[in-house]
Parts: C-alpha cells; structure tokens; sequence
C-alpha cells in the first residue's frame, strides 16, 4: 500500500475522531488522521479540559478565602495567582495532548498536520497534498456561534476561548446565555472576584434539563452571587474606553449596562465550512449539520460523519462513542449508540447531571410515570464535604418500573451519574437500584434512597 493510501482516513482529531481513529487501527485497518491544530480538538485545548481545570482552581480558591474555617483550618492573606492558575491549565493540555500522540504512535496511526478537504472518489487533499482511502470519516467538531449583532474581537466580546485565557479577573462579566458553558465559565470568574451577570433569552437556566432541578441550580447560584435576567436579549454591544456598553432589551424596555468582558455562549455551529462537502454533494441540513444514516455513512458512499457535525447534543463523549460504533461498523461488527442514554452534566457547583428523560418530556409524551427524590442534605456524606445543596430525582414507568430519566443537583453529581447511566443501558428497575447495596458513607446513597421513594419508602427522610 503507497504511504498515501489508508483504508481510512478521518478528518479532524478531537474526541471522536482521535478516538475512531484509535479503534479502527485496533481492528486492523491502516489509518490516518488530519488535524489543523492541536490533538484532542476543542474539548482538550479549548473546553472540556481546561474549563474543568479553571473550575477546581476556582473553587479552591474560593474555600480558601470563605469556607475553610468551618473545617477547622485557618487561613490568611490568601492571595490569587492567576498566572500560576492558568500555567496548571495549559500544563494539563500539553501532557493530554502529548497523550493522544503517544497514543497514535502506540496504535500506528499516521498524524497529518493540516486542513483536510474532501476531493471526491475517495480522496483528501491536505494542502494541496492528496491522500486515498477506501473509506473517509468527517469529525471536524464545532465552532462558538457568532452572533451577527455580537460580533467577537478576542479582547472584550469574547467567545469561551478567549474566557479560558484572561489574564486578570474582569471586574464585570455580562455573559450571554445561560447554558452549561455560560454558567461553568461565570462560575469560573465570579470566584475568582468578578461581578457576574447572566443574560438568557429563554425563561430559565440549562433549558435542557430538568425544570425542577435547574430552578434548584438557579437558586444556589444566586445564592453564590450571580445575577439572572430572563427573556432578555442582547441587542448590541460597543467598547468604549476598555469597557463593553451592552444595549438589553426585555420587553418593552431597553437598558444599557456597562461590564469589562462581554462572553457570547449561546451554543455551536458544526465546523463544515471549507471542508468541501458543497463541491462533493454531500448532504447537509439548513444548520449545516451532515446527514447520516444508521451507520454513519453520508449520501456519498464510503464518506461518514460523526460527532458534533451531526444532528444530536454536541458532546464529547456523545463523539467518541459515536465514533467508535463507525468504525465497528465498516469493520462488520454491530457498532451502537444508545440515544436514549447519554449523560449531561454541567459543572457548576454543585454540578447538575442528567440522563434519560425528564419529567417535562414524559408529561409531554403522555408516559405513565412516577417519581422519586430525596434531598442531598439528608445524605451523611453530603455534610462531611460540607455540601448540602441539591437533590436527586428518579423518573420511573409507573406500570413497569423501568427507569427513564435520573436527574442530579449535587457536588460532584457527574460521578455519581455514572451508576444511572449503566442503570439505563441495562434497563433496570428503581427497584433494582434501590435493591442495590451502597456503600456508606457515599454520596450516591442518595441515588439508593431517591429509588426507594419512587414507591415512598425512603429511609432516611
């Protein structure tokens, strides 16, 4: 086989690409993958990774200087060093992105550096360097959406990039949606001492998840010191003298605020322009997302697609397993996902974590069901980490007992999500969670106990 010609080559090296390209070179095939940037994509250098990196340093900072003194330890003159903050995070990416190559080198797959194109017939053209496949795999991953009215300059009307990246704390942030990146990144630099203002166009925050629970989220975090505006829009933005003048209308009425950083996070757009999928045919939606059938493959024979460049939530591990279940796929094998269990988690604190259906979507479907929650502050552990707030929600079939959504409002609430997520795949039961032994003292006791009530027999409340 020339050193041109792969029996697959994917395009782009974030999640799901990196890891598709990973699986397809176990199962025997020669692979290559081309990538502009860095390894790992967005999620490793410019979200996931390093937002998660900001959050843990921003919330230890902020028990040092608040919350440690009921533990027993005693703190003075704490300082931010936010130079040695953002070295930690940059640090974490290098030794993940240096990961993912030892990886590639591990599993022989060949990295090409650059923009990959579609050239039809089975090609790609990486700057004017073509490279031949039987079978081509699309996870070019997405970009922040640009609002027309909000246009970004990478200094004052920022995008979450740019967020991940200050070089000192804004004294006002105005943030422009309320969904997880808005709140992760708010949460990030309110903590760090900026007076944050969250704008959202809807009625309430993370409009994906369950009401009940994101109205609980909502109160934590004004609690904590953000402000909340609701069914209010951005009209415009100037900077002026180093400060952001941004125009909010509700309503009738129209306001000016003033902030130093203005964050647009109101969600991403697949990354398809330049790829070259107008000059192939390849088939589209309005929102330029890539049409795929059961198996991942596009209208053009041996072309697939994955990810966030598809219909579906743009999440990580949405891509890699999706990813994985292609390449399973043109290797014969029975590559799945299952939609109906993807988890979601926004990391606040306390994080909010979602799998399954919530009870908004059940009523709406005309579902039998029934629910059980329980408080997290009657969890024993809960109070030992000094972190009450929150609840756990089970939404079960009310004939069958099967469980169809679990929803959590806790510290460290992605972890404990893991359980329902293989709950689901397994189609249990509540009683079968409730049924199962738990370590105490655990936080995810309280996912034991929300089961229990699903028939009001909850222990410990």
């Amino acid at each position: 086989m020339a050193d041109n010609t792969f029996d697959l080559i994917v395009i782009g090296a974030g999640p799901g690409g990196y890891v598709a390209a990973i699986r397809a070179a176990q199962l025997g095939m020669r692979v290559a993958c081309v990538e502009k940037q860095a390894l790992g994509g967005t999620c490793l250098n410019v979200g996931c990774i390093p937002s998660k990196a900001l959050l843990e340093s921003s919330e230890l900072f902020h028990q040092a200087e608040s919350s440690l003194g009921i533990h027993g330890v005693k703190t003075g003159g704490v300082e931010l060093d936010l130079k040695g903050m953002m070295k930690r995070k940059s640090s974490i990416v290098r030794r993940m992105t240096g990961g993912i190559r030892g990886l590639f080198r591990k599993n022989n797959v060949t990295h090409i550096k650059g923009l990959g194109r579609l050239a039809g017939d089975g090609k790609v053209d990486v700057g004017g360097d073509v490279y031949s496949a039987e079978r081509i795999l699309i996870a070019t991953g997405s970009s922040a959406i640009e609002l027309p009215n909000l246009p970004f300059d990478g200094e004052y009307v920022i995008s979450s990039t740019e967020a991940l990246a200050l070089d000192e704390v804004p004294g006002k942030m105005i943030v422009i949606g309320a969904g997880a990146i808005g709140l992760e990144l708010g949460s990030v630099w309110h903590r760090l001492g900026a007076e944050v203002h969250v704008v959202e166009l809807l009625d309430e925050i993370t409009p994906m998840m369950d009401r009940e629970l994101s109205l609980g989220l909502q109160k934590v975090l004004e609690k904590q010191g953000l402000k909340f505006s609701f069914e209010t829009r951005a009209e415009s933005a100037e900077v002026r003298d180093g400060k952001v003048i941004v125009t909010l209308a509700q309503g009738d009425e129209t306001i000016s605020e003033t902030c130093n950083r203005l964050l647009v996070a109101v969600g991403r757009r697949p990354n398809t322009d330049g790829l070259g999928g107008e000059d192939v045919g390849l088939e589209m939606d309005d929102q330029g997302r890539i049409l795929v059938d059961d198996v991942f493959e596009t209208n053009l024979p041996g072309v697939y697609a994955i990810g966030d460049v598809i219909p579906g939530p743009m999440l990580a591990h949405k891509a890699e397993e999706e990813g994985v279940a292609a390449v399973e796929c043109m290797a014969g094998k029975a590559g799945h996902v299952n939609y109906g269990a993807i988890p979601n988690v926004v990391y606040t604190h306390p994080e909010l974590a979602s799998v399954g259906l919530t009870e908004e979507q059940v009523a709406a479907d005309g579902i039998p069901y029934k629910v059980g929650k329980f408080p997290i502050a009657a969890n024993g552990r809960a109070h030992t980490l000094q972190a009450v707030d929150g609840q756990v929600k089970i939404i079960a079939h009310e004939k069958t007992d099967r469980v169809m959504g679990i929803h959590i409002l806790a510290a460290r609430a992605s972890d404990m999500l893991a359980e329902g997520v293989l709950a689901m795949e397994f189609f249990a039961s509540a009683e079968d969670i409730a049924r199962t032994m738990h370590a105490h003292p655990t936080l995810p006791e309280a996912l034991k106990e929300a089961a229990l009530n699903v028939e009001d027999e909850a222990i410990h409340i």
